[in-house]
């Protein structure tokens, strides 16, 4: 059974995370939120009583296993040997834990995810899946993602002029709330499979439904067996057991409590084979609890270091598979110089379905002890509606507008890092292509920065991230210290006006830059400190020299 030590390694934070648990067991948070009681997070019940279906999921979709499996069988029938799912935040970020944690098998299709407005990243799915082979899942809640949307229009395209009008749809699955625009529009183009998912079930909250388990039985996973484990958890972290046994309490005391005594970067640091759990659980703890002037950082991807470079912010969390000792010592060497650890114990990969479940409540848990509501997302929005204006203003002057930026230099970076303080983080922001040599670059500026100033690092692709730790970079104390990166230049590609037809009136380019302009304006209206650089021909390249020039 995943376990979680937690209370032995907190040092002098154990006896306020006793207090914060005697209080919640006093006032009955757990039961009170099985009951679907609001008034645990807020005394109106707007955006959160019709949010709370991720509580029962993963029994619901035990009912749903068989045409799930009905559904690999018929694409693996019908010759598909590929899946590209089109997605954002939550819609995507769970079928990339499964495809990079559980992919393989021989029933299972090869199963990747775009997530980026990129033209090159775009460009490079066109070319690598033959539409004939390829299965696209078009997925997203809302329904109205213009991401996700400008993707399908896309690839529609590209299968429409492979294959032809009529045999498109066969092509296509869409995975959506009921009702949706992508729900009319998977009926307009004749998808071969519509998922339908509870309504009541947020983006970040949705691993365990159809978001989570359609890319999962597609790449291999056997969906009975994580269905079981989930429950297994929700068992553990039900109303009636001992409060101080809950693990979703007790993970959420800590949280809680630690970010109330100022350890609000929570560094996870998960063993390789389940890295990816650590981009799915930032997007839950940043969007969940990056509100109302305050929030939990998720620090993801960051290196141990040595305990002198870390300030007193920091609270370290470790999901350990069952074998792996790689970060045993560094841990403990973190322990002993005072810096609070916790462990969470996995026996195998099938225990993230536990995972999924054991975090979301133990956020929800956070969302009552910080006064939040952990469901909503008030300044997601914000950037969105900027960058609407900055697409309007190309589509009616044919350009975009001006936003200062200036040369990626280590003087310029330096200057701007000048104004940091203890308890800051430096959050990079890349609107470029996501690829193996641009994390490398991304990674070594990242622990550059770590080590020179001494604060926690994130970094993220754009526009993803803003789906993501966006929400937070508005609404948390205002800490952040902003780094955007865009390119010079680039291949652009087109963004179809409707699916099937060739007219375009905007590309990939454009809208990326547009989001990255429109962001830049949310954060500066939030009060936030920016600074734009430009990297050239030879973004990755130029990474490395800025790391290489601190």
């Amino acid at each position: 059974m995943d376990g979680l030590d937690g209370l032995e390694n907190l040092g002098s934070y154990r006896r306020g995370v006793e207090k914060a648990l005697e209080k919640m067991t006093a006032d009955e948070i757990l039961s009170r939120i099985w009951a679907r009681d609001h008034t645990v997070w807020k005394p109106d019940p707007t955006g959160i009583d019709d949010r709370l279906g991720w509580l029962h999921i993963a029994e619901t979709m035990r009912q749903q296993v068989p045409r799930l499996r009905e559904f690999l069988r018929s694409v693996r029938s019908d010759g598909y040997r590929h899946a590209l799912l089109l997605g954002m935040g939550g819609s995507s970020l769970a079928p990339e834990v499964f495809a990079g944690t559980f992919g393989g098998g021989h029933d299972a299709l090869e199963v990747a995810v775009l997530d980026s407005t990129d033209p090159e990243a775009v460009l490079a799915f066109s070319e690598r899946f033959a539409p004939q082979q390829t299965l696209y899942i078009v997925a997203t809640k809302s329904g109205g993602t213009v991401e996700t949307l400008s993707f399908f229009k896309f690839f529609y395209n590209r299968v429409v002029n492979a294959l032809g009008p009529a045999a498109a749809g066969n092509h296509f699955a869409a995975i959506t709330d009921p009702g949706s625009r992508l729900d009319d529009l998977a009926d307009q183009h004749g998808f071969r499979e519509t998922f339908r998912n509870d309504p009541e079930i947020g983006g970040r909250y949705s691993a365990l439904s159809y978001f989570g388990l359609v890319p999962a039985v597609l790449t291999g996973v056997n969906i009975e067996k994580l269905l079981d484990r989930a429950s297994t958890m929700m068992a553990r972290c039900g109303p009636d057991g001992p409060p101080g046994e809950n693990p979703a309490l007790l993970l959420g005391a800590i949280l809680g409590h630690l970010a109330a005594t100022g350890r609000d970067k929570a560094t996870l640091v998960p063993s390789q084979r389940v890295a990816g759990f650590g981009d799915w659980a930032e997007q839950l703890l940043a969007e969940s609890t990056g509100k109302e002037g305050t929030g939990i950082l998720p620090v993801v991807g960051e290196p141990l270091g040595e305990p002198q470079i870390y300030g007193d912010d920091r609270l370290f969390i470790h999901l350990r598979l069952e074998g792996d000792e790689t970060n045993d010592g560094a841990l403990r060497t973190l322990e002993r110089a005072g810096h609070p650890v916790v462990r969470l114990s996995l026996r195998d990969i099938y225990d993230l379905g536990g995972q999924f479940f054991l975090w979301e409540l133990a956020t929800a848990v956070v969302g009552h002890l910080m006064g939040i509501n952990p469901f909503d997302q008030p300044d997601v929005e914000s950037a969105k509606v900027l960058a609407r204006r900055m697409v309007t203003a190309y589509q009616e002057k044919g350009r975009l507008p001006e936003e200062p930026s200036g040369p990626a230099t280590a003087a310029a970076l330096k200057e701007f890092l000048s104004q940091a303080a203890a308890g800051d983080y430096i959050a990079l922001q890349a609107y470029l292509r996501p690829a193996a040599g641009m994390d490398r670059a991304l990674a070594a500026l990242r622990l550059r920065l770590r080590d020179r100033y001494r604060l926690a690092t994130t970094a993220g692709y754009g526009p993803r991230f803003l789906h993501s730790t966006g929400q937070l970079h508005k609404g948390d104390a205002g800490r952040g210290l902003f780094v955007q990166f865009i390119p010079e230049s680039s291949p652009d590609a087109p963004i179809p006006d409707r699916p099937g037809s060739p007219e375009s009136s905007m590309s990939f380019g454009v809208l990326l830059m547009a989001q990255a302009l429109g962001d830049r304006r949310a954060l500066q209206e939030a009060g936030r400190r920016v600074l734009t650089l430009r990297l050239g021909e030879d973004p990755a390249g130029r990474l490395e020299s800025l790391a290489g020039d601190l």
